[in-house]
């Protein structure tokens, strides 16, 4: 009876120090030089599979926002956690030139009665570890989040409340101004190629520039979206309300139809979640009203009207 007690006793502990490190961190990151260097605001949001993880990275570095998927391995014995190949902006980077250091994540698993963080640092892999120097963090564990399953979930649903980043009066979310460039964001552009099109409307223009305008269409309740042009992603995770998020757009004239598809980033918490967007060419005004939810994406096509000899 005493081996048995012994023995369930020993299983026991075993099973309390194999504890599952999925949930949703977040912190700085320290560039280890002398000279003066900007921080990186980190989020990592981690599923673990029996020692396997997998999950998404986003930081926020000067002026910009990367969003990468992470792969890696979690050893519950000595508590290690290495997450491989990750494509982190160079400290020294300008912001109209960025460079990236192909890096690992090495850190160690800490639990205290306070609270549970990893700690370590990004490292360069071979043939970047002179250039691209160690960046230190400790990144804490959120307990509200730990028990998230989805990385997407935990994108979608628990980001739009819970920002470790937030926007200053140079990029504000209201009456904000997108000026037209394609960004990467991995995960949004992922589960946008996963949900339907739903063309909504079809319009005819009379100009190759346009204007776009988002509001939300019902009670404000927190919608919050991303912009595709022609499947390219303009802005994500933009909160509507009722001031404009706008866009200046040039169509492509290589294209009979251009498209511009509205994904839902949340559902607000009245579903779905709606919008209202004006178009206008200059001389005629669109209002177009969409909805979105985790299965569609509303989409207008958009045709240049053509000329009369």
């Amino acid at each position: 009876m005493k081996i048995i007690l012994l023995a369930c006793s020993l299983l026991l502990a075993s099973l309390s120090d194999a504890q599952s490190i999925a949930g949703y961190y977040y912190g700085p990151a320290y560039a280890q030089t002398t000279n003066s260097a900007s921080n990186y605001l980190v989020e990592l949001i981690l599923k673990d599979n029996n020692g396997n993880l997998q999950g998404a990275l986003n930081y926020y570095f000067k002026n910009s926002f990367r969003s990468v998927p992470v792969k890696g391995k979690y050893n519950s014995k000595t508590r290690y956690v290495t997450l491989y190949d990750i494509p982190v902006t160079y400290f020294g980077s300008f912001m109209n030139m960025e460079v990236d250091c192909t890096m690992d994540l090495v850190a160690t698993f800490r639990k205290s009665k306070t609270e549970s963080s990893l700690v370590g640092y990004f490292t360069g892999k071979e043939g970047f570890k002179y250039t691209c120097i160690d960046l230190n963090f400790n990144l804490v564990l959120n307990s509200e989040a730990a028990n998230i399953d989805s990385v997407f979930q935990a994108l979608r649903n628990y980001k739009e409340t819970h920002q470790v980043w937030k926007p200053g009066a140079a990029d504000t979310l209201k009456d904000v101004n997108i000026i037209q460039r394609k960004v990467i964001n991995y995960v949004v552009n992922n589960e946008f190629r996963k949900r339907e099109l739903d063309v909504v409307q079809e319009i005819e223009v009379e100009s190759d520039n346009i204007t776009l305008d988002f509001y939300d269409n019902g009670e404000v309740d927190g919608d919050s979206i991303s912009v595709f042009v022609n499947q390219e992603l303009l802005a994500y995770n933009r909160i509507i309300s009722t001031s404009a998020v706008h866009f200046d757009i040039t169509l492509d004239t290589l294209k009979e139809i251009n498209e511009v598809s509205m994904f839902a980033d949340n559902l607000g918490s009245i579903p779905p979640n709606t919008a209202l967007m004006i178009v206008s060419d200059g001389k005629n005004r669109f209002e177009i009203r969409l909805s979105s939810n985790f299965e569609k994406n509303a989409t207008i096509y958009i045709r240049r009207k053509k000329n009369k000899p």
